[in-house]
């Protein structure tokens, strides 16, 4: 029996707000599931609920009460039991630029150690051909690479327009592929407790610093950032992301303080690292086409200061879209899936 209704009020309002705040979210975002700890919370929003509503079945005069419980009841019902219809299909566009950047976002802490650990490499790489040149024949992994850089410039500036000519199509569905079996394969390496990613992105970072290290070094500064910046600017950010994805499924098979299985901590990572890998996925198509049918041209067919200031263009856009694009996260809704209540 409710002896005090406005304090009954005042005190389950809080939980209803919270409630429908979830439910309104879960049915915006049909494909959206909840992780262990949010749904534990939504477990007990729920239960409560139903408790208020028993409870204010007594109450006579206040059918406006009793049928806005009735109502979140009934849809938190329909939640559980999976009984709503699916009511829109999966939108690519909000995908793309909601949910992935929101990912991104969301396991900043693993990009971070992705990119310190290419970083790390790099450094490793540079010093490797500065202090030691001969090793640059056990560096390089092309063969075009372990030329000389002032016979490799002078042999792509002779080029010129026709180097690719009736082949780009095909050199860019190459780079694509190459490009994505690394990125995948830097995330499926993250079973091996990241070991695996790690080092996948450390060697990539040697290659990186050894290539920029010789050319830098020869006097060939200008060549290298036209020819680089184009397309890595987004291809080396996705294989990064590529290792994020390999770092998140390394937490999930190490584990962390609270109790739950393997299992369920493979679930709760399963979309992530799903998003990660496919927007990873695009991000590749586009530095694949870029490679192809552009940074391959050089002076005098582009000048150097078109394609550098474009990878930087690039890489600004790129930037501004992972760190501050549109969020598709619960905490766009503000705090109401928040709750100081020490129930719960």
């Amino acid at each position: 029996m409710i002896l005090h209704l406005q304090r009954f009020v005042r005190t389950g309002r809080p939980f209803w707000d919270e409630l429908q705040a979830q439910l309104d979210y879960l049915e915006e975002n049909p494909g959206r599931r909840l992780n262990f700890d949010d749904a534990l919370r939504f477990d007990y929003l729920v239960r409560r609920c139903s408790a208020d509503l028993a409870r204010a079945g007594n109450l006579a005069g206040e059918p406006q009460l009793r049928s806005h419980l009735e109502s979140l009841v009934a849809r938190a019902y329909a939640e559980v039991n999976e009984v709503r219809q699916q009511r829109r299909r999966w939108n690519v566009r909000q995908w793309f630029f909601g949910e992935f950047p929101a990912t991104f976002r969301r396991h900043i802490r693993a990009f971070l150690l992705s990119l310190a650990i290419t970083i790390a490499g790099a450094a490793f790489g540079a010093g490797a051909v500065i202090f030691d040149p001969p090793s640059k024949q056990a560096l390089m992994p092309f063969e075009a690479l372990k030329d000389s850089p002032a016979e490799r410039v002078k042999r792509e500036e002779i080029a010129g327009r026709d180097r690719l000519s009736g082949h780009k199509g095909q050199f860019s569905a190459q780079l694509m592929t190459h490009n994505i079996q690394v990125a995948v394969f830097t995330m499926a390496l993250g079973i091996s407790w990241g070991i695996g990613s790690i080092a996948v992105l450390f060697y990539n970072g040697v290659i990186l610093g050894a290539v920029a290290a010789d050319y830098v070094t020869a006097g060939f500064t200008p060549f290298l950032l036209g020819w680089l910046l184009p397309h890595g600017s987004v291809e080396i950010p996705a294989i990064l992301v590529g290792g994020q994805a390999g770092f998140i499924i390394a937490r999930a098979m190490i584990g962390d303080r609270t109790r739950r299985t393997r299992r369920q901590r493979f679930r709760d990572v399963s979309k992530d690292v799903v998003t990660l890998i496919g927007g990873t996925g695009i991000m590749l198509v586009w530095a694949g086409i870029i490679e192809a049918f552009f940074s391959q041209y050089h002076e005098p067919v582009i000048p150097y200061a078109v394609k550098i200031a474009f990878g930087v263009c690039e890489l600004a856009a790129l930037a501004a879209f992972l760190l501050i694009g549109k969020s598709a996260q619960p905490e766009a809704r503000g705090e109401a899936w928040k709750s100081d209540d020490p129930e719960a």
